[in-house]
């Protein structure tokens, strides 16, 4: 299926990027603003702005109100650039229910790479190196543990299982940081919980399931 106009739901230099490439490859774009968006620059680089209901990032997340848009202006595709709805499963999932190309990888990929857990056993089944570390969601005891039976020197870095791939982990290199860092989250509960894992430097991961990572010295 070839692309003739494309949402572009997404809004600066990213909206901008797209709609340059969308126009060299022929493809009239439709950008979108949200209320204080109105004299943002990506306005100026589409063919048809649409102005969206709300303001800042939750303008930008409402799936409905995109894909409203996306229908009245007659696009075929959605591009999400990155952040916001990018690695949306659902949001690529509404895409294909209601006829339009979702400009990504496919729900499915970004379902399973989305959850930290299962993209390290798809990784390993693979054959692909992954360090030592936890192979499920962990609690901050467990997490304890897991720190603890890696001998004195280590430290693991631990990061949320369903965060996004760019958000960063805490270190922790004792039992003291790690209580630290434990501190600046919620509390473990049945839902929020932890994986560990390592890598080449004694670092481990952890979100609001997190893993932990063992690193190197």
């Amino acid at each position: 299926m070839r692309i003739t106009r494309l949402l572009i739901a997404n809004r600066g230099e990213i909206a901008i990027r797209i709609a340059r490439t969308a126009a060299d490859l022929g493809i009239r774009t439709v950008g979108v603003f949200a209320e204080d968006d109105t004299t943002s620059l990506h306005r100026r680089h589409v063919d048809d702005a649409r102005g969206l209901r709300g303001s800042g990032p939750r303008a930008y997340l409402d799936v409905e109100q995109l894909l409203a848009v996306a229908r009245d202006a007659g696009c075929d595709a959605v591009h999400p650039g990155y952040g916001f709805l990018s690695e949306q499963a659902a949001f690529a999932r509404r895409c294909t229910d209601t006829g339009l190309v979702f400009v990504g990888p496919r729900a499915e990929t970004l379902a399973l790479l989305g959850d930290k857990v299962a993209a390290r056993a798809l990784a390993a089944r693979c054959g692909v190196p992954v360090p030592r570390g936890t192979d499920a969601a962990v609690s901050l005891d467990e997490a304890r543990v897991f720190l603890a039976a890696l001998g004195p020197d280590t430290a693991i870095v631990v990061k949320a299982v369903a965060a996004d791939s760019a958000s960063s982990g805490d270190p922790m290199s004792s039992m003291t940081r790690g209580r630290a860092a434990a501190r600046k989250r919620r509390p473990p509960s049945a839902t929020t919980r932890s994986t560990s894992r390592s890598c080449c430097r004694g670092c481990g991961t952890s979100r609001s399931r997190s893993s932990a990572t063992e690193r190197a010295p």
